[in-house]
């Protein structure tokens, strides 16, 4: 084979390793892979961009064939303009996850070290991300789901953070040990106290459905509420706290009381025909009663009041 044959050849090779690493990354290459794997030299890059296969997009990344990205692309082309260890991070890193619907622009990324401000990217700084805080999202770098829910209580609002939580939980994300341990590693971050309140919910309380319900009917005798019943029979259903004479009822919840979708139906049914019965029902969960209990009290108390009238 000639000279130029093997340079031939050697281009082609070159170019279908270009092609599935393109492929791999949502047609985006960095100049690193470029000059590492694939074998480019600073010539040949200028000549690939020359002959239009590459486009730069960043300093240092290039589309591969066209400049025209899906959303994935871009985050990835973001991500490897921030060097070696950059995550998408924040409200990007959000989005790629599936936690919110919308993703911010510009594009925001977490780099260990400082760098220059890049264009379109919203650089942020962190030295203490740790392997248990990064992971790889349709084979993009980013934050990892705790890192990620900590990095946005910084500027959510409780109820759409409280709703990131439950978005987590239903995509099966939600790891409460995971966050309780980042949380222990990063006091001092500006997210730490408001993520910490948010978890509480998910945070079981210290005792046992019986000791909830005896604990509940104390506190309802502390308060000056008439003395209700308990484990009443109405309409049919056992009621677990109740005023007969005010056709009143509160029933105590715990989390497992719902773990199937039939258990949640029939609490609804329940609902229905005890409404229909003339009975009204109240909820108060474990988590709620551990974490306020003056609060519950004082809205049962007013859900009463509002009865007697």
């Amino acid at each position: 084979m000639g000279e130029e044959s093997r340079q031939r050849s050697g281009r082609g090779g070159r170019h279908g390793a270009l092609a599935a690493l393109a492929e791999k990354q949502h047609g985006v290459v960095s100049v690193r892979q470029l000059q590492g794997p694939l074998g480019y030299t600073k010539s040949s890059i200028g000549r690939a961009v020359a002959a239009g296969r590459l486009h730069r997009l960043h300093h240092g990344v290039y589309a591969v064939g066209h400049a025209s990205l899906s959303p994935y692309g871009e985050c990835l082309a973001a991500v490897l303009a921030c060097g070696r260890g950059a995550l998408l991070s924040h409200g990007s890193a959000a989005w790629l996850l599936g936690l919110t619907r919308y993703g911010p622009t510009p594009l925001a990324v977490t780099a260990p070290i400082r760098r220059h401000p890049r264009l379109l990217i919203q650089l942020h700084h962190s030295v203490g991300l740790t392997p248990k805080d990064r992971q790889l999202e349709k084979n993009i770098p980013v934050t990892a789901v705790p890192q990620t829910l900590l990095d946005q209580a910084v500027d959510l609002r409780p109820d759409r953070l409280q709703r990131m939580l439950e978005r987590c939980e239903e995509l099966k994300l939600f790891d409460l040990g995971a966050v309780e341990d980042l949380l222990d590693r990063t006091r001092g971050h500006p997210g730490w106290g408001r993520l910490r309140r948010a978890i509480a919910l998910y945070q079981a309380p210290p005792f046992t459905r019986s000791e909830f319900e005896r604990r509940f009917f104390e506190a309802v005798l502390r308060s000056g509420l008439p003395r209700p019943a308990t484990n009443f029979v109405e309409a049919g259903f056992e009621l677990d706290v109740y005023w007969p004479q005010y056709r009143f009822a509160v029933e105590l919840d715990t989390y497992a009381t719902h773990g199937t979708h039939g258990a949640f139906e029939r609490d609804r049914l329940r609902r229905e025909d005890l409404k229909v019965a003339g009975v009204e029902m109240t909820q108060v969960t474990d988590v709620r009663f551990h974490r306020e209990p003056r609060a519950v009290l004082a809205r049962v108390t007013r859900l009463l009041e509002d009865r007697r009238r």
